[in-house]
Protein backbone atom coordinates (compact mmCIF):
# COMPACT_ATOMS: atom_id res chain seq x y z
CA UNK A 1 0.00 0.00 0.00
CA UNK A 2 1.29 3.58 -0.82
CA UNK A 3 1.80 5.77 1.69
CA UNK A 4 2.43 9.71 1.79
CA UNK A 5 5.34 11.68 2.82
CA UNK A 6 3.49 12.94 5.77
CA UNK A 7 5.57 16.10 6.01
CA UNK A 8 3.32 17.95 3.80
CA UNK A 9 0.89 17.76 5.87
CA UNK A 10 2.07 19.22 8.94
CA UNK A 11 2.08 22.52 6.45
CA UNK A 12 -0.21 24.65 8.01
CA UNK A 13 -2.99 26.12 5.11
CA UNK A 14 -1.56 26.97 1.77
CA UNK A 15 0.99 28.74 0.25
CA UNK A 16 1.05 32.53 1.35
CA UNK A 17 0.41 33.75 -2.23
CA UNK A 18 -2.21 31.14 -3.10
CA UNK A 19 -4.54 32.34 0.29
CA UNK A 20 -3.85 35.71 -1.30
CA UNK A 21 -5.27 35.12 -4.96
CA UNK A 22 -8.23 32.87 -3.61
CA UNK A 23 -9.40 35.89 -1.53
CA UNK A 24 -8.99 38.28 -4.13
CA UNK A 25 -10.47 35.60 -6.38
CA UNK A 26 -14.01 35.51 -3.96
CA UNK A 27 -14.10 39.78 -3.51
CA UNK A 28 -13.97 40.10 -7.45
CA UNK A 29 -16.60 37.81 -7.59
CA UNK A 30 -18.80 39.17 -5.31
CA UNK A 31 -17.69 42.62 -6.54
CA UNK A 32 -17.48 42.72 -10.24
CA UNK A 33 -17.74 46.35 -10.60
CA UNK A 34 -15.29 47.12 -9.01
CA UNK A 35 -11.38 47.14 -10.29
CA UNK A 36 -8.78 45.66 -7.85
CA UNK A 37 -5.46 46.77 -8.54
CA UNK A 38 -2.93 44.14 -6.61
CA UNK A 39 0.39 45.18 -5.48
CA UNK A 40 0.91 41.87 -3.54
CA UNK A 41 2.83 39.11 -5.32
CA UNK A 42 5.93 40.10 -6.80
CA UNK A 43 5.16 39.71 -10.53
CA UNK A 44 6.60 41.88 -12.66
CA UNK A 45 4.43 43.98 -15.67
CA UNK A 46 7.12 45.26 -18.13
CA UNK A 47 7.21 43.38 -20.84
CA UNK A 48 10.47 41.79 -21.89
CA UNK A 49 13.44 44.45 -23.31
CA UNK A 50 13.19 44.41 -26.95
CA UNK A 51 17.06 42.86 -26.74
CA UNK A 52 15.99 39.76 -25.14
CA UNK A 53 13.28 39.53 -27.51
CA UNK A 54 15.37 39.66 -30.50
CA UNK A 55 17.83 37.15 -28.62
CA UNK A 56 14.64 34.82 -27.93
CA UNK A 57 13.47 35.21 -32.07
CA UNK A 58 17.29 34.55 -33.23
CA UNK A 59 17.51 31.27 -31.01
CA UNK A 60 14.14 30.43 -32.05
CA UNK A 61 15.17 30.64 -35.73
CA UNK A 62 18.35 28.28 -34.98
CA UNK A 63 16.15 25.70 -33.14
CA UNK A 64 14.04 25.39 -37.04
CA UNK A 65 17.81 24.34 -38.79
CA UNK A 66 19.45 21.29 -38.80
CA UNK A 67 22.92 22.69 -38.36
CA UNK A 68 22.26 25.14 -35.43
CA UNK A 69 19.61 22.54 -33.60
CA UNK A 70 20.27 22.37 -29.68
CA UNK A 71 18.97 19.34 -27.62
CA UNK A 72 19.59 18.77 -24.13
CA UNK A 73 21.68 21.65 -22.22
CA UNK A 74 24.72 20.64 -20.27
CA UNK A 75 24.34 19.98 -16.67
CA UNK A 76 25.12 23.06 -15.60
CA UNK A 77 24.23 25.37 -18.69
CA UNK A 78 25.56 26.31 -21.89
CA UNK A 79 29.13 27.96 -21.65
CA UNK A 80 28.49 31.09 -23.68
CA UNK A 81 25.89 31.92 -20.49
CA UNK A 82 27.85 30.89 -17.38
CA UNK A 83 30.92 32.45 -18.58
CA UNK A 84 29.18 35.02 -19.15
CA UNK A 85 27.52 35.50 -15.86
CA UNK A 86 31.31 34.70 -14.17
CA UNK A 87 32.58 37.74 -15.69
CA UNK A 88 29.82 40.23 -16.01
CA UNK A 89 28.48 39.23 -12.02
CA UNK A 90 31.50 38.54 -10.13
CA UNK A 91 34.68 38.99 -11.71
CA UNK A 92 33.84 43.08 -12.61
CA UNK A 93 32.74 43.04 -8.64
CA UNK A 94 36.51 41.56 -7.93
CA UNK A 95 34.45 38.27 -6.99
CA UNK A 96 36.56 35.09 -7.77
CA UNK A 97 33.93 33.19 -9.38
CA UNK A 98 34.46 31.03 -12.01
CA UNK A 99 32.35 29.67 -14.83
CA UNK A 100 32.11 26.19 -13.11
CA UNK A 101 31.10 26.84 -10.23
CA UNK A 102 27.44 28.23 -12.14
CA UNK A 103 24.60 26.13 -12.14
CA UNK A 104 22.14 27.46 -14.61
CA UNK A 105 18.20 26.61 -13.43
CA UNK A 106 15.01 27.62 -14.08
CA UNK A 107 14.78 30.17 -11.21
CA UNK A 108 15.90 31.38 -7.69
CA UNK A 109 12.83 29.58 -6.11
CA UNK A 110 12.87 26.25 -7.25
CA UNK A 111 16.61 26.21 -6.31
CA UNK A 112 16.06 28.14 -2.54
CA UNK A 113 13.52 24.99 -2.12
CA UNK A 114 15.71 22.09 -3.56
CA UNK A 115 19.51 23.47 -2.05
CA UNK A 116 18.54 21.64 1.30
CA UNK A 117 18.07 18.57 -0.29
CA UNK A 118 22.12 17.58 -0.34
CA UNK A 119 22.00 18.44 3.02
CA UNK A 120 21.22 15.84 6.01
CA UNK A 121 17.94 16.32 8.06
CA UNK A 122 19.97 16.87 11.68
CA UNK A 123 20.69 19.98 10.00
CA UNK A 124 19.49 23.27 12.00
CA UNK A 125 18.18 26.04 10.28
CA UNK A 126 18.12 29.58 10.87
CA UNK A 127 16.07 31.95 8.93
CA UNK A 128 15.22 36.01 9.29
CA UNK A 129 11.62 36.51 10.59
CA UNK A 130 9.55 37.87 8.62
CA UNK A 131 11.22 35.14 5.70
CA UNK A 132 10.90 34.17 2.44
CA UNK A 133 7.84 31.33 2.57
CA UNK A 134 9.88 28.98 0.22
CA UNK A 135 12.86 28.59 3.01
CA UNK A 136 11.21 27.14 5.40
CA UNK A 137 8.17 25.12 3.80
CA UNK A 138 10.42 23.47 1.50
CA UNK A 139 12.60 22.50 5.00
CA UNK A 140 9.36 21.17 6.38
CA UNK A 141 8.53 18.78 3.45
CA UNK A 142 11.87 17.28 3.72
CA UNK A 143 11.56 16.71 7.66
CA UNK A 144 13.33 18.90 9.10
CA UNK A 145 11.68 21.25 10.93
CA UNK A 146 10.23 19.55 14.05
CA UNK A 147 6.61 20.41 15.37
CA UNK A 148 4.60 23.51 14.67
CA UNK A 149 2.87 25.04 16.88
CA UNK A 150 -0.32 27.08 16.32
CA UNK A 151 -0.24 29.67 18.60
CA UNK A 152 3.45 30.96 18.14
CA UNK A 153 3.35 30.29 14.36
CA UNK A 154 6.42 28.58 14.74
CA UNK A 155 8.69 25.41 14.21
CA UNK A 156 10.52 24.04 17.26
CA UNK A 157 13.32 22.69 15.43
CA UNK A 158 14.08 25.92 13.13
CA UNK A 159 16.10 29.06 14.57
CA UNK A 160 13.85 32.25 14.09
CA UNK A 161 16.05 35.49 13.80
CA UNK A 162 13.43 38.40 14.47
CA UNK A 163 13.88 41.19 12.06
CA UNK A 164 12.32 44.45 14.02
CA UNK A 165 12.57 48.15 13.46
CA UNK A 166 14.89 47.79 16.18
CA UNK A 167 17.83 46.23 14.14
CA UNK A 168 16.25 47.72 11.17
CA UNK A 169 14.88 44.67 9.80
CA UNK A 170 18.26 42.90 9.36
CA UNK A 171 18.71 39.97 11.44
CA UNK A 172 21.51 39.80 14.45
CA UNK A 173 23.74 36.22 14.95
CA UNK A 174 21.86 33.86 16.63
CA UNK A 175 22.37 32.67 19.99
CA UNK A 176 21.54 29.33 19.44
CA UNK A 177 24.33 27.65 16.45
CA UNK A 178 22.57 26.49 13.50
CA UNK A 179 23.99 24.56 10.43
CA UNK A 180 21.71 26.61 7.67
CA UNK A 181 21.55 30.27 7.89
CA UNK A 182 19.16 31.88 4.91
CA UNK A 183 19.69 35.15 4.57
CA UNK A 184 18.35 37.19 1.52
CA UNK A 185 19.44 41.17 0.79
CA UNK A 186 17.93 43.03 -0.82
CA UNK A 187 15.36 41.33 1.77
CA UNK A 188 11.63 39.54 0.65
CA UNK A 189 9.55 41.17 2.57
CA UNK A 190 10.71 44.45 4.08
CA UNK A 191 13.10 45.49 1.16
CA UNK A 192 16.12 45.79 3.86
CA UNK A 193 19.45 45.87 3.10
CA UNK A 194 23.10 45.25 4.85
CA UNK A 195 26.03 46.85 4.53
CA UNK A 196 29.85 45.22 3.61
CA UNK A 197 30.97 44.82 6.74
CA UNK A 198 27.57 43.69 8.19
CA UNK A 199 27.28 41.16 5.79
CA UNK A 200 31.71 40.22 6.63
CA UNK A 201 30.21 39.55 10.49
CA UNK A 202 28.10 36.71 8.99
CA UNK A 203 30.49 35.02 6.63
CA UNK A 204 33.14 35.03 9.29
CA UNK A 205 30.36 33.65 11.63
CA UNK A 206 29.44 30.86 9.50
CA UNK A 207 33.50 30.11 9.06
CA UNK A 208 33.99 29.66 12.60
CA UNK A 209 30.93 27.69 13.30
CA UNK A 210 31.12 25.53 10.47
CA UNK A 211 27.55 27.08 9.01
CA UNK A 212 26.51 27.25 5.28
CA UNK A 213 25.22 30.52 4.38
CA UNK A 214 22.78 30.12 1.45
CA UNK A 215 22.42 33.24 0.27
CA UNK A 216 19.27 34.55 -1.67
CA UNK A 217 20.77 37.98 -3.93
CA UNK A 218 17.94 37.21 -6.47
CA UNK A 219 17.04 41.73 -5.98
CA UNK A 220 20.82 43.20 -5.95
CA UNK A 221 19.80 44.67 -9.33
CA UNK A 222 17.78 47.39 -7.01
CA UNK A 223 20.72 48.22 -4.94
CA UNK A 224 21.10 52.08 -5.54
CA UNK A 225 23.47 52.88 -2.04
CA UNK A 226 27.35 52.59 -2.13
CA UNK A 227 28.71 49.73 0.42
CA UNK A 228 25.67 47.46 -0.24
CA UNK A 229 27.37 44.32 -1.61
CA UNK A 230 25.88 42.64 -4.16
CA UNK A 231 26.92 39.55 -3.77
CA UNK A 232 28.17 37.53 -0.62
CA UNK A 233 31.45 36.92 -2.64
CA UNK A 234 32.45 40.49 -2.69
CA UNK A 235 33.39 39.37 1.32
CA UNK A 236 36.21 37.41 2.31
CA UNK A 237 36.09 34.21 3.16
CA UNK A 238 32.65 33.33 1.38
CA UNK A 239 33.89 30.99 -0.65
CA UNK A 240 34.11 28.88 2.26
CA UNK A 241 30.79 29.10 3.40
CA UNK A 242 28.08 30.13 0.97
CA UNK A 243 26.08 29.49 -1.54
CA UNK A 244 24.76 32.26 -3.61
CA UNK A 245 20.64 31.91 -5.42
CA UNK A 246 20.17 34.14 -8.48
CA UNK A 247 17.34 35.01 -10.72
CA UNK A 248 16.08 36.81 -13.89
CA UNK A 249 12.99 37.28 -12.38
CA UNK A 250 13.04 40.82 -11.43
CA UNK A 251 16.07 42.28 -12.95
CA UNK A 252 15.35 41.06 -16.51
CA UNK A 253 11.70 40.42 -16.40
CA UNK A 254 11.98 36.36 -16.57
CA UNK A 255 9.13 35.70 -14.33
CA UNK A 256 7.17 33.93 -17.03
CA UNK A 257 10.06 32.97 -18.77
CA UNK A 258 11.89 31.32 -16.24
CA UNK A 259 15.78 31.46 -15.70
CA UNK A 260 18.37 31.32 -12.70
CA UNK A 261 21.36 30.42 -11.48
CA UNK A 262 23.35 28.90 -8.09
CA UNK A 263 26.80 29.19 -7.31
CA UNK A 264 28.72 26.47 -5.21
CA UNK A 265 31.89 27.15 -5.17
CA UNK A 266 34.31 24.43 -4.87
CA UNK A 267 36.21 25.27 -1.80
CA UNK A 268 32.67 24.92 -0.06
CA UNK A 269 33.17 21.88 1.92
CA UNK A 270 31.34 19.85 4.59
CA UNK A 271 32.32 17.31 6.67
CA UNK A 272 35.72 17.53 4.33
CA UNK A 273 33.18 16.84 1.06
CA UNK A 274 32.94 19.64 -1.32
CA UNK A 275 29.20 20.52 -1.76
CA UNK A 276 29.58 21.57 -5.24
CA UNK A 277 30.28 17.58 -6.51
CA UNK A 278 26.85 16.75 -4.72
CA UNK A 279 25.29 19.77 -6.38
CA UNK A 280 26.59 18.94 -9.33
CA UNK A 281 24.79 15.46 -8.89
CA UNK A 282 21.61 16.39 -8.01
CA UNK A 283 21.59 18.80 -10.73
CA UNK A 284 22.27 16.56 -13.61
CA UNK A 285 19.94 13.63 -11.98
CA UNK A 286 16.88 15.65 -11.37
CA UNK A 287 16.97 18.58 -13.52
CA UNK A 288 17.48 18.59 -17.77
CA UNK A 289 18.51 22.77 -17.81
CA UNK A 290 16.58 25.41 -18.91
CA UNK A 291 16.16 25.64 -22.57
CA UNK A 292 18.76 27.12 -25.17
CA UNK A 293 16.55 29.72 -26.73
CA UNK A 294 15.95 31.10 -22.83
CA UNK A 295 19.85 30.88 -22.06
CA UNK A 296 20.39 32.66 -24.85
CA UNK A 297 17.99 35.05 -23.87
CA UNK A 298 20.11 35.18 -20.73
CA UNK A 299 23.10 36.16 -22.30
CA UNK A 300 21.60 39.09 -23.92
CA UNK A 301 20.74 40.21 -20.67
CA UNK A 302 24.54 40.86 -20.19
CA UNK A 303 24.80 42.96 -23.27
CA UNK A 304 25.87 46.97 -23.32
CA UNK A 305 22.43 47.16 -25.10
CA UNK A 306 20.49 44.73 -22.17
CA UNK A 307 21.84 46.44 -19.62
CA UNK A 308 20.82 49.74 -20.42
CA UNK A 309 17.30 48.78 -21.23
CA UNK A 310 17.49 46.37 -17.81
CA UNK A 311 18.42 49.95 -16.12
CA UNK A 312 15.87 51.87 -17.25
CA UNK A 313 13.37 48.63 -16.05
CA UNK A 314 14.51 48.92 -13.04
CA UNK A 315 14.36 52.35 -12.55
CA UNK A 316 10.81 52.51 -13.51
CA UNK A 317 10.15 50.10 -10.67
CA UNK A 318 12.15 52.11 -8.36
CA UNK A 319 10.17 55.31 -9.49
CA UNK A 320 7.14 53.15 -8.91
CA UNK A 321 8.33 52.28 -5.36
CA UNK A 322 9.44 56.03 -4.57
CA UNK A 323 5.70 56.93 -5.06
CA UNK A 324 4.69 54.06 -2.42
CA UNK A 325 6.85 55.05 0.13
CA UNK A 326 6.71 58.78 -0.22
CA UNK A 327 2.66 58.37 -0.57
CA UNK A 328 2.34 56.18 2.36
CA UNK A 329 4.60 58.28 4.09
CA UNK A 330 2.35 61.33 3.66
CA UNK A 331 -0.56 59.56 4.61
CA UNK A 332 0.48 58.53 8.32
CA UNK A 333 2.06 55.48 7.89
CA UNK A 334 5.53 53.97 8.82
CA UNK A 335 7.37 53.04 6.01
CA UNK A 336 11.08 51.57 5.17
CA UNK A 337 12.44 49.85 2.16
CA UNK A 338 12.03 51.26 -1.14
CA UNK A 339 15.65 52.18 -1.56
CA UNK A 340 17.30 49.49 -2.95
CA UNK A 341 14.40 46.64 -3.43
CA UNK A 342 11.38 47.07 -5.00
CA UNK A 343 9.55 45.98 -1.83
CA UNK A 344 7.52 48.86 1.16
CA UNK A 345 7.30 47.58 4.33
CA UNK A 346 4.41 49.05 5.79
CA UNK A 347 3.34 49.55 9.41
CA UNK A 348 -0.62 48.77 9.74
CA UNK A 349 -2.55 51.07 11.27
CA UNK A 350 -3.47 51.54 14.79
CA UNK A 351 -3.86 47.86 16.39
CA UNK A 352 -4.56 46.11 13.01
CA UNK A 353 -3.48 42.57 12.30
CA UNK A 354 -2.07 42.29 8.68
CA UNK A 355 -4.86 40.01 7.34
CA UNK A 356 -7.46 43.01 9.02
CA UNK A 357 -5.48 45.96 7.81
CA UNK A 358 -5.20 43.18 4.12
CA UNK A 359 -9.18 43.08 4.10
CA UNK A 360 -9.48 46.55 4.81
CA UNK A 361 -7.53 48.03 1.82
CA UNK A 362 -9.79 44.91 -0.25
CA UNK A 363 -13.10 46.08 0.94
CA UNK A 364 -12.36 49.93 1.43
CA UNK A 365 -9.84 50.88 -1.55
CA UNK A 366 -10.00 47.63 -3.72
CA UNK A 367 -6.01 47.34 -3.35
CA UNK A 368 -4.22 44.16 -2.81
CA UNK A 369 -1.09 43.82 -0.76
CA UNK A 370 0.57 40.87 1.22
CA UNK A 371 0.14 40.59 4.94
CA UNK A 372 3.54 40.70 6.66
CA UNK A 373 2.44 37.73 8.86
CA UNK A 374 2.27 35.53 6.27
CA UNK A 375 6.35 35.94 6.35
CA UNK A 376 6.32 34.92 9.95
CA UNK A 377 5.39 35.82 13.10
CA UNK A 378 7.82 39.35 13.50
CA UNK A 379 5.74 40.32 10.17
CA UNK A 380 2.63 40.44 12.01
CA UNK A 381 1.37 44.38 11.95
CA UNK A 382 3.22 44.55 8.47
CA UNK A 383 2.51 44.50 5.12
CA UNK A 384 4.41 44.36 2.06
CA UNK A 385 3.53 46.54 -0.76
CA UNK A 386 5.32 45.78 -4.00
CA UNK A 387 6.35 48.01 -6.75
CA UNK A 388 6.00 45.65 -9.50
CA UNK A 389 2.83 47.30 -11.35
CA UNK A 390 2.19 50.03 -14.18
CA UNK A 391 2.75 53.41 -12.68
CA UNK A 392 -0.09 54.78 -13.57
CA UNK A 393 -1.82 51.76 -11.58
CA UNK A 394 -0.01 52.59 -8.82
CA UNK A 395 -0.33 56.33 -7.95
CA UNK A 396 -4.06 55.23 -8.37
CA UNK A 397 -3.95 52.83 -6.07
CA UNK A 398 -1.84 54.91 -3.44
CA UNK A 399 -3.90 57.73 -4.20
CA UNK A 400 -6.99 55.38 -2.73
CA UNK A 401 -5.15 54.68 0.22
CA UNK A 402 -4.20 58.24 1.34
CA UNK A 403 -8.08 58.99 1.02
CA UNK A 404 -9.61 56.37 2.68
Amino acid sequence: MAKLNDNYLKLPGSYLFSTVARKVREYQEAHPDKKVIKLSIGDVTQPLAPVIIDALHKAVDEMGKAETFRGYAPDLGYEFLRNTIAEKDYKARGCDISADEIFVSDGAKSDAANIQEIFSLDNKIAVGDPVYPVYVDSNVMAGRTGTYDKLTETWSDVIYMPCTAENNFAPELPKEVPDLIYLCFPNNPTGATVKKAQLQEWVDYANKVGAVIIYDAAYEAYISEEDVPHSIYECQGAKTCAIELRSFSKNAGFTGVRLGFTVVPKELKVDGVALHGLWARRHGTKYNGAPYIIQRAGEAVYSDEGRAQLKAQVAYYMNNAKYIYNGLKEAGYTVSGGVNAPYVWVRTPGNMTSWEFFDYLLDKANVVGTPGSGFGPSGEHYFRVNAFGSYENTVEAIDRIKAL
